[in-house]
């Protein structure tokens, strides 16, 4: 099978392009900067695994969770030089290019079934060809999840609740832009920082799915927990568009058809694993809330407008995503 048919038909298939032969159990690094225990990482350990098995001799993915390899840009900056093969970035990718902004829209994704429908047209059709414009290959979507927020002040029921929190946000311009909307004071970091920053009060909270927070131990050094549910964010397998065709092509297209499997595993262990991390993290001691949704649907109005104004054809890829909910 061709790689084209995996990843929408790209013009100038990379795997057409591949001239080198991987060499018996090259290591091929996977670098991502969530914690040990998360679902990406178990997604990418799970990719690993499955690849592993059909690549036999040729190679072999190993992966380095917690920003070992480092920080997601620099990750990014890695896998196009080829000294890495693949990374995850996620809340990153609207740096590469605006359109994965997409997903910094509030409650523009309803459920986990619209976000299998949009990665069946949007991603090879609008998420693909931007990222190879830039040097990349996102080859799926994979799970990061809904996203929820914490603090040491109050509970967070409307955006006037965080009037002046210092929030922790990925390292995205879309996502200040959405927490100063908010009326709380964004402060971008990697989120290997966060725990240390939560700990000595640099910043008073953050926002990350229900995975993250546990598996970076987050309740440790947080009292609250807001049930919000404001964004959506994936997870992007990603490789070096050049570096990628350097490979075997036989190994291009296992570790392209491998990453299509394990998007809707990931999908279905964070849809069956939220429950129970609300759980551990009541019993772990945080005080949960579930937040007023229309009051914050309504502060993200003007976020739609940016996108809109904004980005290329803007409006018409709001249009798209909202007309796949259904």
């Amino acid at each position: 099978m061709q790689l084209s048919k995996i990843v929408g038909g790209l013009a100038g298939l990379v795997v057409a392009a591949g001239t080198g032969m991987a060499t018996a159990q090259e290591e091929l690094l996977f670098g991502i900067s969530a914690a040990h225990g998360s679902l990406q990482e178990q997604t990418a350990s799970e990719f690993a695994r499955r690849a592993n098995e059909k690549l036999g001799d040729r190679a072999v993915v190993k992966v380095f969770d917690s920003s070992q390899l480092g920080k997601d840009k620099d990750m990014l900056q890695k896998v196009k030089l080829g000294t890495m093969t693949l990374t995850l970035p996620s809340s990153t990718m609207p740096e590469i290019d605006p359109v994965y902004a997409i997903f910094d829209l509030p409650f523009i994704v309803a459920d986990r079934a619209h976000l299998a429908r949009i990665d069946e047209t949007f991603f090879k059709d609008v998420l693909v060809p931007a990222a190879e414009a830039q040097g990349y290959l996102p080859l799926a979507i994979w799970e990061n999840g809904f996203r929820q927020i914490t603090n040491n002040e109050r509970p967070i029921t409307t955006p006037a609740d965080l009037n002046g929190l210092k929030i922790r946000t990925p390292n995205s311009s879309w996502r200040v832009a959405m927490f100063k909307e908010y009326g709380a004071n964004p402060t971008p970091m990697s989120f290997s920082e966060v725990f240390v920053a939560l700990q000595t009060g640099v910043i008073d909270g953050q926002e990350n799915p229900l995975t993250n927070i546990s598996a970076g131990k987050l309740n440790e050094v947080q009292k609250y927990l807001s049930l919000t549910g404001h964004v959506y964010s994936p997870a992007y397998p990603t490789v070096g568009l050049a570096a990628f065709g350097r490979l075997d092509p036989e190994v291009q297209v296992i570790l392209a058809e491998t990453a299509q499997e394990v998007a809707g595993w990931a999908r279905d262990i964070g849809e069956g694993a939220d429950d129970e991390l609300l759980a551990e993290l009541t019993a772990s001691g945080m005080e949960v809330n579930t937040a007023d949704r229309q009051t914050f649907v309504e502060a993200s109005a003007p976020l739609y407008a940016k996108f809109a104004d904004e980005v290329e054809n803007g409006q018409a890829m709001i249009d798209q995503v909202l007309s796949l909910a259904n």
